[in-house]
């Protein structure tokens, strides 16, 4: 049984908008610089599964038990109801036309699957429309909530959903009959060009010893496909498209990495035209996984972030040629700003949670770094100038809660929350004007905030064990980008063997066997002998390490000469 949820949005013209939904219910708050609650919006209260705004920023809508309610995201006033109990999914079509609700998957009495996906007209489609049927335009059976939503082509003339080995597509207005098919046999996955292009890309993984493929089409015209890439090592894949629809990211992903490199699988990276005149594989020149790939707005240019921590940044342009290199550092996100102006590079997860901001219009130049520990969402505002991260739960369910950050880096607002599980900026067109100036002023909020947070005199650093504080860290404890050597894998999931004795491999021996000849004993030695020189390492062990090792190697030189002059006990433990 999930906990009763509630969500918060700030919201904005001038301002920004923003919602959440906590333990409690849902807000909605005005953003910089009034930051006060929505005048006009009445907060919902109780268990509320989910909410979501309309990509143009019309509507706001959210789900109780019972019902689906739909509100102006300008004033708060209600727009409609839906007679939708359960539902776990929120989605709007991209003009807001249309809302679509996905519940649980079940039976009704005779044994039948119900059909859990609807979608639903937001505004009253006629005055002889039931009201339990309310609105209603189409209904599917949706099993899977992974890739549940239907998807739309930029002007609502199209939807599409995928099902066994094709493509349906329907007109919005009319989902009851199947408009066209786009059939593909094994097809999993596929991704509707947000352009104006209605073009679709679908994903065919490895099968019968055959390659995957992408194959890009033009709607309606499937006879052939306009652009295609066949790969190996893809069991997954990530399909971006620009916000043009005219090129075509494949982030492809297999569950097992065979070169026993990572345990998470090997990830690569494809680049595809819409019209078929370029693709190809992106070669990325620092070896590790790919751990974020994202398209900047103008769509001619996009930023990867990928190799082993450090990890490396590059700005690609549409022809995948490499424009500028970030400094290695430990980061995972990369988000580029509304307009296009400025991205930023962040490392959130296991990291710690540090976001660098660029200014791409200045040569790259470096604005800030924010300290953002903990963080689990980061967007950037419709107006390019703010930044929203947040603590939410079930991640952490502790610290919760909202913070705003000015592009230049100075913290604006902050809120602590209890149990947050999602917030949001509402999804505007603002123009960017003079982003770096003025500063705003800080929320009183984030004036108090700062003044809890206590700043060390100096970075306390990585422990060091008493017998090496005082003396240089030795490259082979240091990061690449601290000047260390880069990371290397050897091909093996095993811990192999390591500095300091640490990660030995692990040997199997038969009690009462002799020993085997190690690897790099010298040819002609004598097993168990005292060797004549300090091996390797001796002078960096403690006077009483070093102590005990000799009586060790003392111990088995003298069970070998016993043994050699037949001295040592026979098995049943008699003397020869």
């Amino acid at each position: 049984m999930s906990l009763p949820q509630c969500l918060y949005f700030v919201h904005a013209d001038t301002i920004r908008p923003i919602a959440d939904r906590t333990l409690k219910g849902i807000g909605v708050v005005d953003a910089s610089p009034v930051y006060e609650p929505l005048s006009g919006f009445q907060r919902p209260e109780g268990n509320l599964r989910c909410c979501v705004y309309s990509p143009n920023g019309r509507y706001f809508a959210w789900a109780s038990p019972v019902r689906v309610t739909v509100v102006d995201a300008s004033v708060g006033h209600v727009i409609t109801s839906l007679p939708a109990q359960n539902v776990y999914e929120l989605g709007f079509s991209p003009l807001g036309t249309f809302i679509i609700t996905w519940q649980r998957p079940g039976k009704d009495d005779s044994g039948d699957a119900i059909k859990n996906l609807k979608v639903w007209r937001v505004i009253e489609g006629g005055p002889d429309v039931g009201e339990d049927e309310h609105n209603v335009v189409g209904r599917f059976v949706q099993k899977s909530q992974t890739g549940w939503n239907l998807q739309y082509t930029y002007d609502e003339q199209y939807c599409a959903r995928v099902v066994t080995n094709e493509v349906q597509f329907y007109q919005s207005a009319d989902l009851g009959t199947v408009w066209n098919k786009l059939r593909v046999e094994g097809v999993t996955d596929f991704a509707v060009s947000p352009g104006k292009n209605h073009s679709i890309a679908v994903f065919i993984p490895e099968r019968k010893g055959l390659p995957a493929a992408v194959k890009v089409y033009n709607v309606p015209n499937f006879d052939a496909a306009v652009s295609q890439k066949n790969f190996f090592k893809g069991d997954k894949v990530q399909l971006k498209w620009n916000d043009e629809g005219t090129s075509l990211i494949v982030l492809a992903q297999t569950e097992v990495d065979k070169s026993g490199k990572s345990y998470y699988g090997e990830t690569t990276l494809y680049l595809l035209s819409a019209n078929g005149g370029f693709d190809s594989r992106i070669d990325l020149d620092k070896e590790g996984p790919i751990h974020d790939v994202t398209w900047s707005p103008n769509s001619k240019e996009f930023g990867v972030i990928y190799g082993y921590m450090p990890a490396k940044t590059t700005i690609f342009n549409v022809r995948a040629v490499a424009t500028h290199s970030f400094a290695l550092s430990p980061r995972n996100t990369i988000l580029f700003s509304p307009h296009g102006r400025f991205v930023l590079v962040a490392g959130f997860g296991n990291l710690a949670g540090q976001m660098d901001i660029y200014d791409l219009e200045k040569n790259y130049n470096k604005i800030c770094t924010v300290e953002a520990s903990n963080a689990s969402v980061c967007e950037w505002s419709p107006d390019g100038k703010h930044i929203l991260t947040a603590t939410t739960s079930p991640r952490l369910r502790v610290d919760n809660g909202v913070r705003i950050w000015h592009v230049g880096g100075g913290l604006t607002y902050n809120e602590e929350l209890q149990e947050l599980y999602h917030v949001c900026w509402r999804p505007q067109s603002i123009p960017l004007v003079n982003p770096l100036t003025p500063v705003p002023t800080p929320h009183a909020s984030a004036l108090a905030y700062l003044g809890t947070v206590k700043t060390p005199s100096k970075p306390a650093g990585a422990y060091r064990p008493p017998g090496a504080r005082g003396t240089l860290t030795p490259l082979a404890f240091k990061r690449e980008d601290e000047g260390g050597a880069a990371y290397v894998s050897n091909g093996s999931l095993s811990l192999g063997s390591g500095v300091n004795g640490f990660g030995k491999s692990r040997k199997r021996e038969v009690p009462g066997a002799e020993a085997a000849a190690s690897e790099d004993q010298s040819a002609g030695a004598v097993p168990g002998a005292t060797p004549t020189a300090a091996a390797d390492g001796d002078e960096n062990l403690s006077k009483a390490a070093l102590k005990n090792k000799k009586k060790r190697e003392a111990k088995k030189a003298k069970d070998a000469a016993d043994k050699a002059a037949g001295l040592a006990p026979t098995t049943d433990g008699s003397a020869p």
